[in-house]
């Protein structure tokens, strides 16, 4: 039964927050059953953050990044380096540090990640292309709100 995030009297910040968070619990479920080569949400995550940003990062600051752990984001990036898709580089500045690189196989996983949303058009036509774009905007406003705020 589908109801309203919140309960009567809730501050709309709430109950926005709220529909936002189940939204994104049930996309990543839909999106991770679709996902190819076994790659996990969290592995694509790095993959589309690096990719996004244009980057090479180390995992302390993929970790902040991302708000994990170092420990959990190190065997992410160990997972997403055993299956080719990101190599470790030693910083031109400092040969200790290491830093994640996404290699031409994990671009095009990537891709192939974003094309199985195809798969889930059904579920996605609830809303128009119109009514996806007007979304954007506020969003975006939302999450730079909220970035900047942590």
């Amino acid at each position: 039964m589908s109801r309203p995030a919140g309960l009567a009297g809730d501050p709309v910040e709430f109950e926005v927050m709220t529909e936002i968070s189940i939204i994104a619990h049930l996309a990543d479920n839909a999106f991770a059953r679709r996902l190819p080569d076994g790659l996990t949400t969290a592995q694509f995550t790095v993959l589309n953050h690096l990719l996004r940003l244009e980057v090479e990062q180390t995992i302390g600051e993929l970790a902040r990044a991302l708000q994990v752990s170092q420990p959990t984001m190190s065997s992410t990036v160990r997972r997403l380096e055993e299956k080719g898709f990101v190599t470790l580089l030693p910083d031109p500045n400092d040969r200790r540090i290491r830093r994640a690189s996404v290699t031409p196989a994990g671009a095009e996983i990537r891709k192939r990640s974003v094309k199985a949303l195809d798969a889930a058009k059904p579920e996605l036509a609830a809303l128009s292309q119109a009514e996806w774009k007007q979304l954007l905007p506020v969003l975006f406003k939302l999450r730079v709100a909220l970035d900047s705020a942590r």
